[in-house]
């Protein structure tokens, strides 16, 4: 198996909302709760990673990206709500290879509904998705990026 199992603490999350245009220029939703997040800095014991996710809201159709609230950070005009956590089995990939991702989540899907131990635990807020993993420092170096990918599973 070349996945990780982890799992996610619950925490309270502020959410662009779904935008079902996947717009992420400026004036975009998911461009403006870029900017929004990306101006946030935790305190150094909060600085944990990742704290951002992006899913597809199969519910509403779009997607959404999140990020863990700190007790000391706004939310500005953004909604919150309680981000369950939970298990979840990971794959990374570079980020934009569609064909790869597809793949391996495919892979994900197939290890997880043949495992006697785990089942697919997709549910409101609680979907598939991912985290940019590469320092953006390291991604100006190298010219992209790697994708982590979290599919939410739970014990049978």
């Amino acid at each position: 198996m070349d996945f990780r199992l982890i799992s996610i603490p619950p925490f309270k999350a502020v959410s662009s909302g779904a935008d079902k245009d996947f717009d992420f220029s400026e004036n975009g939703i998911l461009g403006k709760f870029n900017t929004y997040f990306s101006k946030l800095t935790p305190d150094p014991a909060d600085n944990f990673t990742p704290r951002d996710y992006l899913y597809f809201d199969e519910q509403k159709g779009g997607m959404v990206w999140i990020y863990a609230l700190t007790d000391y950070i706004e939310s500005e005009d953004f909604e919150t709500f309680d981000f369950a956590g939970g298990l979840y089995l990971t794959y990374h990939y570079k980020d934009g290879n569609h064909a790869t991702n597809e793949r391996l989540y495919q892979e994900a899907l197939s290890w997880i509904s043949k495992s006697e131990l785990f089942e697919l635990d997709k549910r409101e807020n609680h979907y598939p998705m991912g985290h940019i993993i590469t320092p953006q420092n390291v991604i100006k170096v190298l010219g992209w990026a790697q994708m982590e990918a979290f599919v939410p599973i739970k014990l049978k």
